[in-house]
């Protein structure tokens, strides 16, 4: 059962099956995939295959040239902020001791605080 919901997660399409549901023909997809730099899974014989995200990501810019008129220059430049908005912190910098009656070792907010400054570093690097 386990196995059957990682492949409903994982579900992958093929050129045709994303140009189908964009409703815009493959070879803008090949266009799009080198002017913005994105990734594609290949097999092991050079097809392409594409997951949810990568058919969310063409749908906005298809949004941003076709709707919206973005050129691709300003199409990219948005699609850099929509990501830097996504990957900002929403903690703040330090973890305050609450201000209660339980009383909490001051080593616990050490290791939050140690392991906030770790998660942020895995995070610049991504």
């Amino acid at each position: 059962m386990q196995n059957q919901k990682t492949n409903m997660k994982q579900k992958k399409f093929r050129i045709g099956e994303l140009s189908e549901k964009l409703k815009i023909k493959k070879f803008v997809i090949r266009f799009w995939e080198k002017e913005f730099e994105l990734k594609s899974d290949r097999s092991g014989g050079g097809q392409r295959f594409y997951t949810q995200d990568d058919l969310n990501t063409f749908n906005l810019i298809k949004e941003l040239l076709y709707k919206k008129k973005f050129t691709i220059p300003g199409a990219k430049k948005e699609l850099q902020t929509l990501k830097n908005k996504k990957l900002k912190p929403a903690i703040s910098e330090k973890f305050e001791e609450p201000k209660n009656d339980i009383e909490i070792p001051k080593e616990f907010f050490i290791q939050l605080n140690k392991l906030k400054k770790q998660l942020l570093n895995l995070k610049e690097q991504l």
